[in-house]
């Protein structure tokens, strides 16, 4: 389960947590402009836009969770296991397999619009990236400063969902998730009115009363609630450090602890990583669970003009600062 989040607060910021039970072996990535990409069922690109995100490097291919482009455009893949169908290669379409959707797209579009117009024609496959690893059941955001969509491949074909939220979880499908935030139209940050009966003298005895109702399970569903509401009614600064701190803050919701969601194998689901991304400068900050400390990488530090990735494995261990 994760959890993916656009915000713009003076920079475009763009992140997600990863929850699960084991790593990958997952890396901040920097894939250089001539880092060649061959595409399963469609043309080679070998020049194109360079990108920064979290990704498995197998066989020297990145397998991207998360990427932002050199442009500011920024994009995710979330488990929707259940719901997520691929197609096989269709005649006239551009065929891309789902392990390869987040470079496809970040490779080639600048923005939102230019992605828009790239998928009009997209049949996600379900070629496999290998015999040992099989298709992915995903969904995906795409973000950039100014809007987001959701993608999702099911049964009767490719979806595409304006997500005004900017905030993505895993299942139900996302129209389904939007339909449930009609569930909670009163809530506030605000301290709320006595509604219930003007023949009751009923008064707030606690902060925080407005949002009365605000699901704390970690539910995909309740996730995607919190995040939304987190997220709109989040302010800070508009400066880099504070609005870096504000998405880390907003992830925090979100988060989940070890002992909180036990799986049927005796393992738990915990939050091995969660990032944000300044797309606007190319900086790709993230922590891990067992290390708060927020580390940077700067994809304008790494050689964008090369054929190679640059690969910088996660920092764990927690960094405890002793003042005395």
């Amino acid at each position: 389960m994760c959890t993916a989040v656009s915000y713009k607060n003076g920079d475009f910021y763009f992140g997600r947590t990863l929850d699960y039970e084991y790593s990958y072996y997952e890396e901040v990535t920097v894939c250089p402009r001539n880092f060649p990409f061959n595409f399963r069922h469609t043309c080679a690109v070998e020049n194109h836009y360079a990108l920064i995100g979290m990704a498995y490097v197998l066989d020297g291919y990145p397998l991207f969770y998360d990427a932002a482009n050199e442009k500011g455009l920024a994009m995710a893949g979330l488990n929707f296991v259940g719901n997520a169908h691929y197609q096989k290669p269709r005649e006239g379409k551009d065929n891309v397999a789902s392990f390869e959707f987040i470079p496809y797209i970040l490779s080639k579009c600048a923005d939102l619009n230019e992605a828009k117009e790239l998928l009009k024609n997209v049949n996600l496959t379900d070629a496999p990236f290998s015999d040992k690893m099989p298709p992915s059941q995903l969904h995906w955001i795409i973000s950039d400063k100014d809007a987001s969509i959701t993608v999702e491949s099911v049964e009767d074909g490719l979806k595409i969902y304006d997500n005004p939220v900017g905030v993505l979880t895993n299942n139900p499908a996302f129209d389904m998730q939007m339909q449930n935030l009609n569930n909670y139209i009163g809530l506030s940050a605000k301290d709320p009115k006595n509604n219930f009966s003007d023949k009751l003298n009923l008064k707030t005895y606690s902060r925080g009363m407005g949002a009365m109702g605000l699901p704390g399970d970690l539910s995909s569903q309740s996730r995607f609630v919190r995040a939304a509401f987190t997220k709109m009614n989040s302010v800070a600064p508009e400066n880099q450090t504070e609005s870096v701190s504000q998405f880390f803050h907003i992830m925090s919701s979100v988060a989940q602890a070890r002992g909180c969601c036990e799986l049927a194998n005796g393992e738990y689901e915990i939050t091995i990583y969660t990032s944000c991304c300044d797309c606007d400068k190319g900086i790709y900050y993230y922590t891990t669970y067992t290390n708060r400390q927020i580390n940077a990488v700067n994809m304008h530090a790494a050689e964008l003009d090369g054929n190679k990735l640059s690969r910088f494995p996660l920092i764990k261990g927690e960094h405890i600062n002793m003042q005395n």
